[in-house]
């Protein structure tokens, strides 16, 4: 079963016919890309299945395009950019409205493609916070990969920022844990009955601060390779 599925014992990984090792780096951003940096744009609704290591994904292109499918992950208990196993499923749209029916927590962002990047500008109560990953195929590209000067912080070693984590996050931890990296949400206003709006509600921009040390991750200074 372990050949085709693949699996994880302790800090070791067995990837499978299905299952391939996934490696990953975060990055904490202070706003989100600008409009000319950007390649496509998506917009995503992940079901976290209570009970269940699976995620059930829609993502809607720009173009009208949309993407259906099923995600396991197998988490591995270890630092750096090796994040465990995932196996992915694509679906039909009947398939995913029956998954879809299924007890799930729902998180919901809008993820902007900056290569190398992906960025995610997350909504509801985790509204201000930007995230960036990074896909890798081997261990040497990951650790070779220098971020570009606009990650604030790099938190891949820390768990709070997974979406399996966040989509359980309050609003009230969020705010704390950005304030690790000394990052402070500009608060949304409700526009003025009369006059002019100073404010605008989707406004992604995080002011900054001197950080407190951070429970984990570290932070990342620029530098050129």
């Amino acid at each position: 079963m372990m050949d085709k599925a693949g699996g994880v014992q302790g800090q070791t990984l067995h990837p499978g016919k299905y299952a391939r090792v996934e490696r990953e780096r975060r990055f904490l951003l202070a706003e989100a890309p600008a409009p000319s940096a950007v390649t496509v744009t998506r917009m995503i609704s992940d079901r976290y299945l209570v009970g269940t290591r699976l995620r059930l994904r829609r993502a809607e292109r720009s173009d009208g395009s949309c993407e259906l499918k099923l995600t396991q992950k197998v988490p591995v208990a270890r630092t750096g950019a090796i994040q465990g196993l995932i196996t992915n499923t694509y679906l039909s749209p009947a398939e995913y409205d029956l998954l879809a029916s299924l007890p799930a927590a729902v998180l919901t962002k809008t993820r902007f493609s900056v290569p190398p990047l992906g960025v995610d500008v997350f909504d509801g109560p985790l509204q201000g916070l930007v995230l960036a990953e990074g896909e890798f195929t081997t261990d040497e590209e990951a650790q070779s990969f220098m971020p570009p000067p606009e990650c604030v912080a790099e938190v891949t070693d820390d768990a709070r920022f997974t979406g399996g984590r966040l989509v359980k996050t309050s609003r009230q931890d969020l705010l704390q844990w950005l304030a690790e990296y000394g990052l402070h949400p500009a608060t949304p206003q409700r526009p003025k009955p009369c006059g002019p709006s100073h404010s605008d509600s989707s406004n992604t921009r995080l002011h900054r601060q001197a950080p407190a040390r951070p429970a984990s991750g570290r932070r990342w200074r620029a530098s050129r390779p």
